[in-house]
């Protein structure tokens, strides 16, 4: 990824962390959760407080601002993983652009039901596919969610009702452009807590990554992922912090939980 026209000086190296939230409730349910403000499980709770323990190990890690969606289990996410890594007095900033991908009239019910009901083929439609939304939420629903004082700001008509990964591409993109990109070139070091989808789409702009590689793209839950970013922001490296053969049994974890309600 690259930015033209910049006139400020920066730093020839940034840091950019992302964590996906640790287990919640409902991911412990087998349940679809989207918008649906959840907290973290005891399991999710370890997860974060592990990502911490991570980050704290890392002697030449420094980071300036930490940035959440308005979801229960990626602030507390973030709150579990800076206090373990000493950094509770980080400046947090959160937004709705970067909650999960909305998943519609699928919230709230049982992945393996909604298999059973709807089929394998369209529920791998709904959840994996690069262009394809859920239903819509229906209108009780939707007014319910659009009441919530945390998405007052959200702009007229911006509100979803159930998204695609594009869909939540094009939510991303101005706070990307507008928050995330001017402080890494002012050479802020940055750590996201947010979630599969949302991150899913942060790499994707970052790496420029094909659709076919973001839909197989899985991030493990509770594992910072670090990457290094040069002046333009190009990706110089990335890499996971903890044991390489425990992340890649998370990142199974991940998929297969994910193939077993296709």
């Amino acid at each position: 990824m690259t930015t033209a026209g910049a006139s400020v000086q920066f730093a020839t190296v940034t840091t950019l962390v992302l964590l996906r939230h640790g287990q919640s409730a409902w991911n412990a349910e087998n349940r679809f959760t989207g918008w649906v403000d959840v907290d973290l499980s005891p399991t999710g709770e370890e997860e974060a407080r592990r990502a911490g323990r991570l980050l704290s190990e890392v002697g030449d890690l420094r980071l300036d601002v930490c940035h959440t969606s308005v979801l229960t289990r990626a602030i507390r996410t973030a709150e579990i993983a800076l206090h373990n890594a000493a950094l509770s007095w980080l400046p947090v900033e959160r937004h709705w652009r970067l909650n999960e991908r909305h998943y519609g009239a699928l919230q709230g019910l049982d992945k393996s039901e909604t298999t059973r009901l709807h089929g394998a083929d369209q529920v791998k439609l709904w959840r994996r596919s690069f262009a394809v939304p859920p239903p819509p939420l229906d209108e009780e629903a939707s007014v319910r969610e659009v009441s919530d004082p945390r998405y007052r700001l959200v702009p007229p008509g911006a509100f979803p009702l159930g998204e695609s990964l594009s869909d939540v591409v094009v939510r991303l993109r101005p706070w990307f452009e507008e928050v995330l990109v001017p402080q890494l070139l002012e050479g802020h070091n940055l750590i996201v807590a947010a979630h599969g989808n949302s991150l899913r789409a942060l790499v994707y702009k970052l790496k420029g990554l094909s659709e076919d590689e973001v839909i197989g793209l899985e991030i493990p839950t509770g594992y910072p992922w670090v990457f290094e970013l040069d002046a333009s922001l190009g990706v110089v490296s990335d890499r996971y912090l903890g044991d390489p053969a425990a992340i890649a049994a998370a990142t199974h974890a991940v998929a297969r939980q994910a193939d077993a309600n296709r």
